[in-house]
């Protein structure tokens, strides 16, 4: 006599993770957004202001990305094709950050007087 064994599903339904990891990835948001605040709360000014904004903007970015779109479980390839254009586009902004202040400097050299 032949035994059955119980039917096994052929796809899962999905993956879930523990709830303490979306907790610790809220609580971690809100701190991070409660320093973003801080820096217009102590009225910081200039490049340290918006390098800090920056900054805490892009860990928020990184988090998100990391685990509400499940980018640290997923293949390696995938994450590269969906994290490298943004940061090589991040690279060319800084070069051209860079190379304003020559461009600029060409230009008055070499289009003074010229055209009114």
């Amino acid at each position: 006599m032949a035994h059955a064994s119980a039917p096994v599903p052929a796809v899962e339904e999905g993956q879930q993770h523990p709830i303490r990891t979306y907790l610790v990835v809220w609580g971690w948001l809100f701190v991070l957004s409660f320093f973003s605040y801080l820096v217009d709360y102590f009225h910081l000014q200039g490049l340290l202001r918006w390098g800090l904004i920056l900054v805490l903007m892009m860990l928020k970015a990184g988090l998100i990305v990391a685990v509400f779109m499940h980018m640290r479980w997923e293949r390696l390839a995938l994450t590269y094709a969906i994290l490298v254009p943004p940061v090589l586009v991040l690279v060319f902004a800084a070069l051209m950050v860079f190379e304003a202040d020559y461009t600029l400097l060409l230009r008055r050299t070499f289009f003074r007087g010229e055209g009114g």
